[in-house]
């Protein structure tokens, strides 16, 4: 991992930090608010603000010891660019990549939304500009140094020409609206191996077993120990558009707009397929726990919740990672928090105040955990959920997992590749393609849960 890399995980590590303790403080002003309250439940909960205090002190101070680690680098990349004799500088200046010592040819603080780059792509393939061919050349020469091992089996095929998106790009996206991938970002990522189109896993299912023994010398209990394997295949996400001529080259800003849309559909076909999907999508390996309501209330639902829950962690027994998510429909989520009552669980959680239903985090869509139920298990909000199931087709489900039990395997980079040919030349055509390969399993062992019926119709938003 680079230092880079290790910045930005600190980063993301201390915004964390600093959300938790503020959760603290909102849930210690709450309890003051309280006219029953006693010193040892506010001397409880100062010391609880107290220790998300000093952790996010300790973020905070990890995250400027990784950068002033950082701005030493760059110091002595910079020293050692001055210091090198000349005579030790060959090859030619342009004829080699030095890490550390020069910029990327693409950058997204002087190409954001990787206009130059995809004119290059273009330009390259229909009018040979030497200048797009030599940039083009030194980026795929930068990415082979960075991620060589990646790339080595997507080159070689002669049918086209393949070429690596800078990797910034990945994630930026056109303004059209999309439900991208909340539950596969929430999912326990493996790397795709590097060849094959199945992955096995072995799953024991006959085990070994023992007994009381009947008196000395007397055979002991023996059960054989049997597997099965456990095989799921590796799937083709990709998407295509063919543009004309004139619109990319008398139009103003056309490429980049269709490559972010075709990234963002790719992340939304992907999520939606680990949700979906025939056979083996989450809505159809979960084993359901049925609410039947006519008048259904958030009050009602939540006991269903729990009795997921309680399954989830009834079938993984010792394998159970205490990692639970609940995953649900935006309607759903704010139709939980429409929920007005006077009750209150009867058994509190940590950092979460007695007397509310759970927390809302205030995040964004797609941004990752968007606040936690009554008993503290994180929810995952997810558009790709269905909204026609049932037998009135306006059912929507809501999943109860162990996280670390949704396995998701992806090339690490995708989707990498953009392929621009003259296929379509004789119609003044030019083709993109975005691809990418994945597996997935939910089904390592039979833990997932989903709350579907008749109470997941469209919801109302009556306070109840």
């Amino acid at each position: 991992m680079t230092l880079a890399e290790l910045i930005a995980q600190a980063r993301t590590a201390l915004e964390t930090a600093i959300t938790a303790r503020q959760q603290e403080q909102d849930a210690l002003m709450a309890l003051r608010s309280d006219e029953s309250l006693t010193e040892e439940a506010v001397a409880a909960r100062v010391a609880t603000r107290d220790a998300a205090d000093a952790e996010v002190t300790r973020r905070q101070t990890a995250l400027a010891d990784l950068e002033a680690e950082q701005a030493r680098e760059d110091e002595i990349a910079a020293l050692q660019a001055r210091t090198v004799p000349a005579a030790n500088r060959a090859p030619a200046y342009d004829q080699v990549h030095r890490v550390g010592q020069e910029e990327r040819t693409y950058r997204p603080d002087q190409d954001r939304r990787g206009r130059q780059f995809e004119r290059d792509v273009v330009a390259a393939a229909l009018s040979d500009d030497y200048a797009a061919r030599d940039r083009l050349a030194r980026h795929m020469a930068e990415e082979r140094v960075e991620r060589g091992d990646q790339l080595e089996r997507a080159a070689g095929t002669g049918a086209f020409s393949g070429l690596v998106v800078p990797q910034y790009l990945t994630d930026l996206y056109a303004p059209a609206a999309a439900a991208k991938r909340p539950f596969a970002d929430s999912c326990r990522p493996h790397d795709m191996p590097a060849q094959g189109m199945t992955v096995n896993l072995s799953r024991v299912t006959t085990s070994t077993d023992t007994g009381l023994q009947a008196s000395e010398n007397t055979a002991v209990t023996e059960q054989d120990i049997d597997d099965t394997l456990l095989t799921f295949s590796v799937q083709t996400n990709a998407g295509q558009q063919t543009l004309s001529r004139q619109a990319i080259e008398r139009g103003a800003g056309v490429e980049p707009v269709v490559l972010d849309d075709l990234f963002r559909r790719y992340a939304t076909r992907l999520d939606s397929t680990l949700l979906n999907q025939a056979t083996n999508g989450l809505t159809n390996v979960a084993t359901t726990v049925a609410y039947t309501d006519g008048t259904p209330t958030a009050a009602e639902a939540y006991p269903k919740i729990i009795e997921g829950l309680a399954g989830v962690e009834a079938a993984l027994l010792d394998q159970a990672s205490g990692d639970n998510i609940a995953v649900m429909h935006s309607r759903r989520w704010y139709w939980l928090q429409n929920a007005m009552g006077s009750t209150w669980p009867m058994i509190s959680q940590p950092g979460i105040v007695q007397q509310t239903l759970g927390a809302n985090y205030a995040t964004t869509y797609g941004s990752g955990v968007r606040g936690v139920l009554p008993n503290g298990t994180p929810v995952i909000v997810d558009n790709n959920i269905a909204t026609n199931l049932g037998a009135g087709t306006n059912e929507d489900e809501i999943y109860l997992v162990d996280r670390q039990e949704c396995h998701l395997w992806e090339d690490p980079n995708a989707p990498m590749y953009i392929r621009a040919e003259q296929t379509k030349a004789a119609s003044l055509g030019v083709l993109m393609v975005v691809y990418g390969y994945f597996a997935y399993t939910h089904a390592r062992y039979a833990q997932a849960r989903k709350i579907a019926g008749t109470g997941l119709v469209t919801p109302a938003f009556t306070g109840v």
